[in-house]
């Protein structure tokens, strides 16, 4: 591969800083959705259906199930880097740390804010976490792993959020409007981020 062929991604701070800034504005995010009641997107209402039934926090969730999905890279022989580890640990940090800080909506206009909030915030982090280049996160990797298997990227995902949004939506997780403006919105929004936000 000639060196013009290698994508340009930046200086090592630059991309700890798109890192770290995206891992922390996702964490907000999920925070946002989770607080507005409206519904989360499949894996949170996965992460908030266990929470309750462990009696555990949602980050703390977010950061064992991510740990037990990299599990699973071994037999698909997918290799985390430290932008995967980082994701384990420290979405579900920052998860905390915003529902700790966010009251809850004491009005329907405010909930909506919350989850407009949360869909821009997921959408620009993901952008910037991607643009990182450092590791695909413990979910996209499980993602990735099965299209190497071969099935297709859309079935893979279609399958893996189906079974997690049925599993949480059991165990008690919040489905409900957002759910569904997220599954319609988040695609959109983050290749609009990705426009103006370069992923190279």
């Amino acid at each position: 591969m000639s060196e013009a062929s290698v994508p340009h991604l930046g200086s090592l701070p630059s991309r700890l800083t798109r890192l770290y800034g995206g891992l922390a504005l996702y964490g907000l995010g999920i925070g946002l959705q989770v607080r507005s009641g409206l519904g989360n997107g499949p894996w949170d209402t996965f992460h908030q259906g266990l929470a309750r039934h462990l009696g555990l926090s949602i980050g703390t969730m977010i950061i064992m199930v991510g740990a037990l999905v990299m599990l699973l890279w071994i037999p698909m022989r997918q290799r985390p880097g430290l932008g995967t580890i980082s994701n384990v640990i420290f979405v579900g940090l920052f998860a905390d740390a915003a529902l700790f800080v966010l009251p809850v909506p004491g009005h329907w206009a405010l909930s909506w804010l919350y989850l407009a909030l949360a869909l821009v915030s997921i959408a620009l982090a993901t952008v910037l976490y991607i643009g990182a280049g450092m590791g695909p996160g413990p979910r996209d990797g499980l993602m990735t792993g099965l299209v190497r298997l071969g099935l297709s990227l859309r079935l893979g995902r279609f399958l893996i959020e189906v079974t997690v949004l049925a599993a949480g939506w059991l165990l008690g997780g919040t489905v409900g409007v957002g759910t569904l403006v997220f599954a319609l919105a988040i695609g959109p929004l983050t290749q609009l981020f990705a426009r103006r936000f370069p992923l190279t």
